[in-house]
């Protein structure tokens, strides 16, 4: 199932690193490896269109993984 989050992009030094989105609600989504550089900017808040993926464990096990298919940026520091 498809789902559309907004948020702040954050790198989380866990383990080898770890790319994440963190809601407006305060939700962090762990991005899933080989997501498009451009969303890889920490400070970057952005749209991200993308889905849950229940069938993947990380070592960095920050929150619900998070394969994106699409994004917008909305703003960069």
């Amino acid at each position: 199932m498809s789902i559309t989050l907004t948020g702040t992009i954050q790198r989380r030094d866990i383990g080898t690193g770890a790319w994440a989105l963190v809601t407006e609600e305060g939700v962090t989504y762990e991005i899933l490896r080989g997501a498009d550089k451009g969303l890889l900017k920490a400070g970057q808040k952005a749209k991200v269109k993308g889905q849950v993926r229940e069938d993947i464990m990380t070592t960095a096990m920050i929150g619900p993984v998070l394969e994106v298919k699409s994004f917008d940026v909305i703003s960069s520091d």
